[in-house]
Parts: structure tokens; sequence; C-alpha cells
């Protein structure tokens, strides 16, 4: 019998990448219908008021899709992995925004107050600034993580913001609230909106590095296990930051979306619910201690409580030294006027709540015109956006980027509560906008920021793993065959 013989074969073995489809198509494709959709609401509202289609819809037309085009074209060049839902989704809020605003630009009450100008010009040319930012986050942040050698330098950063609205001579004391500033060309600015970015880079930084010690527990207490003392020091610290914020400009909005926003991120780093629970009691104490002494928050809050009687009293006008607010009892009107399905679009009666109808109670317009279904389908794309920035944060590779996607998710789910709870009466008014749809350049410019570095940190999440190079040492296997 002959013996076997020894036939060496070389064996490389090479790891493809791992494959994951850009979606850059399906954007494409959705962002094609949040372009029809508000051009069709435009031409509903020129149908309703003018019994004609109105002459600028071809020119919105071109002009949104255009911006939605420009944006589209800096995702698929710049992050060509990103999640595709939130440009679309964005897109879409703003397209309707400018729409309701336009719908309020013809009423014949608002031309008939002494200050009014067409807002909805000035709201494109905040989209278009808005849409270049997000392009721009995109372009010069090509790594999330950069952000985190940035961690104390934001932190004095958004305090400058915070402090820029008490500058005598710069500062602009607007129906109450010291929260923006006057700059000329381009009106008024609220830095809170830029300084909510920016503290979440902050948050994210701090608490990466510090989340093992805040997770650390010294006993238990009703089925709670209780934070040590020496551990209390930031959540204190940030809690003073929010009362000083709510003492001196007077804005309960931001005190809550910045002391709501550290309670979220700093729950996600150390996985106790102890932490919630000293947020909701400390945010609770000092909201009811300033409410004790600040005339603003107080006039605020009776209007919360008794909405009917502040609006006879501020139409009987009295003058008792309080301001009496009529707009939330006309918002609440509007809404039980738009009932299930709507008045339609551009026939409904929200322009009577005036200067506000564009910005803090604009959602009492798509209320009243759309009806209650119209308003559920716009705050489940509100929510769609919070649970696509939150499915980032569960997919990102890194620490630092998950606490940051979960921070920028939790501030524009807060603004979006405050907001529409504030309109509906849930809570008191803070003053805020809604993102992406009501008037006001500094929200916009923030939250389409807002959107490119989830853009960013979901491209980074997603794009596939290369493919490792051929290894010329690969092992050497010995087939044995018989004779």
């Amino acid at each position: 019998m002959s013996s076997p013989t020894n036939s060496p074969t070389q064996h490389t073995s090479t790891i493809g990448a791992i494959g994951a489809p850009s979606r850059r198509n399906t954007e494409l494709a959705l962002l094609v219908f949040a372009v029809v959709i508000p051009v069709f609401a435009y031409a509903n509202v020129g149908l309703a008021i003018n019994d004609q289609v109105p002459a600028g819809l071809l020119s919105y037309g071109l002009g949104l899709g255009l911006l939605a085009g420009v944006a589209h074209l800096g995702v698929r060049k710049f992050a060509p992995y990103a999640d595709p839902l939130l440009l679309p989704l964005a897109t879409l809020l703003n397209g309707l925004g400018l729409v309701c605003i336009w719908r309020l630009d013809q009423s014949k009450l608002l031309q008939s107050l002494p200050n009014f100008a067409p807002a909805a010009p000035r709201q494109l040319l905040y989209t278009a600034l808005g849409i270049a930012m997000f392009v721009v986050v995109l372009i010069f942040l090509k790594d999330h993580r950069v952000l985190q050698r940035y961690t104390y330098i934001s932190m004095f950063g958004a305090l400058v913001l915070l402090i820029l609205p008490l500058i005598p001579g710069l500062g602009a004391n607007i129906y109450g609230a010291k929260i923006w500033i006057n700059v000329p060309g381009l009106g008024s600015l609220q830095p809170g909106e830029f300084a909510k970015i920016v503290l979440a880079v902050f948050f994210a930084g701090y608490l990466m590095v510090k989340r093992d010690a805040l997770a650390l527990a010294s006993r238990r207490f009703m089925g709670i296990y209780l934070p040590r003392g020496r551990d209390l020091g930031p959540i204190v610290v940030v809690w003073a930051i929010s009362i000083l914020i709510l003492v001196f400009e007077t804005d309960l909005g931001t005190s809550l979306l910045f002391f709501g926003m550290f309670v979220i991120m700093l729950y996600v780093a150390t996985e106790r619910t102890s932490w919630i629970v000293f947020g909701l009691l400390m945010s609770a104490a000092g909201a009811v201690g300033v409410a004790s002494f600040e005339p603003h928050i107080q006039s605020r809050v009776q209007a919360w409580l008794n909405p009917l009687n502040e609006f006879k009293l501020s139409q009987a006008g009295v003058k008792d030294g309080v301001l009496h607010s009529e707009q939330l009892q006309q918002a609440l009107w509007a809404f039980g006027s738009g009932g299930t399905l709507g008045t339609g679009w551009g026939q409904g009666h929200s322009d009577l709540i005036k200067f506000a109808a564009n910005s803090d109670f604009i959602l009492a317009t798509f209320g009243e015109e759309l009806g209650l279904a119209g308003l559920m389908a716009i705050l489940l794309i509100y929510g769609l956006i919070v649970e696509r920035g939150v499915r980032t944060a569960l997919a990102a590779r890194d620490p630092f980027g998950k606490l940051l996607a979960v921070g920028l998710s939790g501030a524009f789910a807060l603004q979006v509560f405050v907001v529409a709870g504030g309109v509906m009466g849930l809570i008191p008014l803070t003053g805020m906008t809604m993102p992406f749809m009501a008037y006001g350049g500094s929200s916009v410019l923030a939250n389409w920021a807002l959107i490119g570095i989830l853009i960013r940190i979901s491209d980074t999440a997603r794009r596939p793993a290369p493919a490792p190079a051929a290894n010329p040492d690969a092992e050497m296997t010995q087939v044995v065959r018989p004779s």
C-alpha cells in the first residue's frame, strides 16, 4: 500500500464589509411627499380664503423643493448612511409651519394691528438659513466624537449664551420674559435655543466620565437607591442654574428644558431611578418657590388655573398690577371649534389670538383647522423624530454619542411637551416656540442644527465596518487525501 501524499493548500479567509443600505433613495422619496403635502395645503388655504389658487404656489413649491433638495444632497454627500427619516420629517413640519404662518398673514384682523408685518417671507429666509446651517454641520462635523474635546468649553459657552439677554442694551424684555437679544438686521434672537445644544455636549462629555461615580448608591429608602451625598453636587449645581434662569430671565420654559434634559441624560448614564425622583422633587420645589414671589410666573399660573376668568379680566381692562392674559382661553376655544376633523385650512378664527397666533399659539391654529385628527398626526411626527433620535442613540458605538443623541432627543421632546402642554392647558404657559413650525429665527436655526448633529451620529452608527485586508501569513492547513 502506498503511503498517503500530503497536499498543502493555503486558505486565506477574508471578511467582507458588514453591508448596510444607505437608504438615500428612500429619503428622497419621502422628501417628495414632505414637499407635496405643504404645497397641497398652501393651495387649500388660497382656495378657502380667495376662492382661487394662490399666485405664489409655484414659487413656494419650487423654493421648498430646492431647499429640501440641497439638504438631501448634503446628506447624500457627507452622511450617506444616516437615518432616512429625520430629514423628511423635519422638512414636513417646517413646510406646514410656513403654510400656517402665510395663512395667518392673510388675516384682515392681524393686518389691522399697528405693527403688522408679513411673517412668512422672513420665516422662509430663516428656513433657508437653517438648512444652510444643517449642511454646514454635516460638512465640518465629520465625527461627532470631536465635540467631546470641548466639554468644559461648551459649559462656558452655554453660560455666556444664557447671560447675554441680561446685558443692558443687548437684552430685550418682551412680554415679561428676558430671553431675547437684539441683533441688527435680524431682529430678536433667543440664545437659549442654541444653549440647549451646547449644554447637551457638556452634559454628554461630563456624564461619560463621571457616570460610574454617579451610579453608586449609599443606602436604600422606600425601594429607591439613594445617591451618595458627594454625588449630589452636579444635579444641585444644574438645579441652581435653572432656578437663576427662572428668577433673572423669568423664563419657566428654558428652566424646565435645561434641568429636564440633564436629569434625562443622568438617568440614561447611571440607570438609577433615584435621580429621576430627585430631579422631579427639586424641579417642583424650585418652580413653587419662584412662583411665590415672581409676578410674571404668578400671572401664567393664574391663566393656567382659571383661563376663563383671566379672559374676562383682560376683556374688562382690569388694572390691578397683574398681567391678565386672554390667549389661553382663546386657544382652548380654537381647539374646541376644530372638533375631530377641523374647520379646514383657512377657515378658522385663531387669528383672534393676535400677535402670538403665529408663534406661541400656532398649535391652536392647527388644532382648529385640522382638528383632533390633524393635531394628533402632527404630534406623531414630532414623536417619530424623537424615536429616531433615541434609535440613533441605541445604535451609536461610543458612549459619548449615545448620551449626546439622547440629550438632543430629550431636549427636543421636552420643548414639544412644554409648548403643546402650555397651549392645551396641561401646564402653565412657557413662552417657548414649537420646533420648526412656529415663527422665530432662533428656533428654526437651532433645531436644524440639532437635526444635523443627530444625522451625523446616525451616519457614524450605521456606517458599514471596513473589510480587513487579506493576511499573507494565513494559517497553512494540511489536507490528507487517500491514495
